[in-house]
This record gives C-alpha cells, sequence and structure tokens, in this order.
C-alpha cells in the first residue's frame, strides 16, 4: 500500500466585492448610450471554462505565441527576475502560464494569484501550493481593477514582482490603463518590477478572426454575461435576441466586442439584490442596438514602451516572437 499525500487548500484572503456590485455596474452599464458592461463580469464559473477553450482555439493566437515566448526566453526571464521573488499575478486564471514561471524562478519566496473567479483560484492554489511545498501561497479573491491591499505574508521577499499576462492591459481604455499601471507599481514598492503580457499591433483578419471562432466558444463566452446577469440579478435578458460581433477599430487599434440586438425587446432588471427598495428599471432594445462587452487594445513598441515610462516604470527587457505579433516586457519600478 502506498500513502499518497493530499495538498491542503491555502487559507483563502477573501476581497470579493458585495453580492450587489454586479447589480450596481449593469444598472450602469445599460443606462449608458452606447451601452456598455464591465469585461470583469465574464469570469463566472462558466465564463472562466469558457475561456480556457478560447485559449485553445487555433484562431486566438495570443495565448499559444505568449507562451512560446515564455518558453524560449525562462533563462533570461527568471535570471532578470532575481531570486527569492515574492510573484503577485493578477487574474491568475487556470494558470497555465504560472504554473511554468514559477518551477522555473530561483527559489521564489511567495505567490500571491489575485482572482475573481473563486472557485478558479481556489483550485489552482491548491494544485501549485501540492506542487511547490515550500512556496508560500496566498489566494486573494478580489477585483484587481479596485482598491485592494496584499495580505502580508510570512516569507521574507527580495522584491515584489507583479505577473499580468494575456494581455489584459489592452481590456483598459487609455486613461484607465494610466492608473492601472500606476497602481501596480504602488503595489509592488520600490524595487519591484512588472513581467507583463502585451498584444501587438497587426493586420485587420488576424484579429478579427481570433475574435470571431468559427467553433462559437466565443460568441457563447460573450452571451454568457447575459446569462449571469439573468441568474444572479433576475434580469430576463433573452440571450436568443442577441448575438456576439467583433471588429477591429484601426483608428484606436482596439477590438470591440458586442452583443447585438437582433430584434425589439424589452429588459426588465429588478430592484437591486438581495432586497432593497429600488424600483425595477426597464431598458429597451432596437434592431441593431448594441453592448459593448469588451475592448482589446493593441500596442505597437514604441506606444506601450512610452505608456510604461510615463507610468513610473522603467523597461529592463522586452521579448517578443518572430513575426512581432506578441510582447513580453519585464518592468522595473
Amino acid at each position: 500500500m502506498t500513502l499518497r499525500t493530499i495538498a491542503r487548500a491555502p487559507r483563502l484572503y477573501d476581497l470579493h466585492p458585495p453580492a450587489d456590485r454586479l447589480w450596481e455596474d449593469v444598472r450602469a452599464g445599460l443606462a449608458l448610450r452606447p451601452r456598455k458592461l464591465p469585461p470583469k463580469y465574464f469570469y463566472d464559473e462558466a465564463g472562466a471554462l469558457l475561456f480556457d477553450r478560447i485559449t485553445r482555439l487555433e484562431a486566438y493566437y495570443p495565448t499559444r505565441t505568449e507562451l512560446r515566448i515564455l518558453d524560449r526566453h525562462m533563462g533570461e526571464i527568471v535570471e532578470a527576475i532575481g531570486p527569492s521573488a515574492r510573484i503577485l499575478e493578477l487574474g491568475s486564471g487556470s494558470g497555465l502560464k504560472t504554473r511554468h514561471l514559477l518551477h522555473h524562478l530561483l527559489r521564489p519566496a511567495s505567490y500571491m494569484p489575485v482572482d475573481i473567479s473563486r472557485a478558479q483560484l481556489m483550485e489552482f492554489a491548491t494544485s501549485i501550493a501540492g506542487e511547490l511545498p515550500a512556496l508560500e501561497v496566498l489566494p486573494v479573491c478580489a477585483d484587481y481593477t479596485q482598491e485592494w491591499t496584499p495580505p502580508a505574508g510570512q516569507a521574507q521577499a527580495a522584491r515584489t514582482v507583479a505577473f499580468f499576462p494575456g494581455s489584459t492591459i489592452g481590456n483598459f481604455e487609455p486613461d484607465d490603463a494610466v492608473a492601472f499601471l500606476r497602481r501596480v507599481r504602488s503595489l509592488c514598492g520600490p524595487g519591484g518590477g512588472l513581467l507583463i503580457g502585451v498584444d501587438l499591433h497587426k493586420d485587420r483578419p488576424t484579429l478579427e478572426r481570433a475574435y470571431n471562432d468559427g467553433e462559437g466558444v466565443t460568441a457563447a463566452f460573450n452571451l454568457n454575461l447575459l446569462e449571469r446577469i439573468n441568474r444572479e440579478c433576475g434580469a430576463d435578458f433573452d440571450t436568443g435576441a442577441f448575438r456576439h460581433h467583433a471588429f477591429y477599430d484601426e483608428r484606436r487599434r482596439r477590438i470591440e466586442m458586442r452583443l447585438v440586438s437582433t430584434r425589439h425587446s424589452t429588459v426588465t432588471l429588478p430592484g437591486r439584490v438581495p432586497g432593497g427598495r429600488e424600483p425595477p428599471s426597464e431598458f429597451h432594445f432596437e434592431p441593431l442596438d448594441f453592448i459593448t462587452t469588451e475592448y482589446s487594445h493593441k500596442y505597437t513598441l514604441p506606444d506601450f514602451r512610452e505608456l510604461a515610462r510615463a507610468t513610473g516604470w522603467e523597461v529592463e527587457r522586452m521579448w517578443t516572437d518572430e513575426r512581432c505579433w506578441f510582447s513580453v516586457w519585464l518592468l522595473r519600478a
């Protein structure tokens, strides 16, 4: 008989937003013209699983291209980060890229994954704690786009390095990207670093194909947002009355992902959930009305270098693929 060690789940630091935050953001976003919903709400349990499928699609180049960059240059990356680093990951997701990084780092002191999807966060945190028992793992369930305070760990770290892969920085509008990068710099402190993935400007067909896959997974991911609002806020969206659409705005250098109304409909959002006295809100949709659910800005190398400098970061190293489709940057505060 053999004994099998079962990894103990790390302690969760639960800073999840209040239950009615989604309701507040939905009501505010549907009242806008044009209407808009925050992309952070894609990632309920179903949405997180759908996005994991997206990353494996042939048309969706960012994940595999970034992984190739990390694989090819991992030695240089870990040397530049240095030993005994505290890794603070913003939006850890399934941890595909993180696992690879953590296994190669020089005696990492601690790892703090931050994600709004509690179930996926704990699944990955428990897994990595079992694989690297000497590593202090501090999972934080939080909306990392808002103000939050990292818990104090026990391990002594030489420096804090934030890890922000996947080109999620592209989801921020320009002013918000500036504010976010400054906030990350503050979290990391003096001498801190930021290892960040940045998708690059390229031809329209390649970009639009990545966000309009033939398998319909991205469409299901987008429409799942309405299903979540129905379930958690008590709204009555007919998901059959909306279709997924994504296009590249070359002037703004960004993909815009939308849910487009296909017919007349009225959506009712009940009063605040749970409880509260607010009356229901009604939102009327005509054919071709739309809700913007995500922007994905694509940078040029000079543009991102300038953004880094403007937010208090120094470019330490930068790596890209042979086609210059994607880039990975190591910044120093």
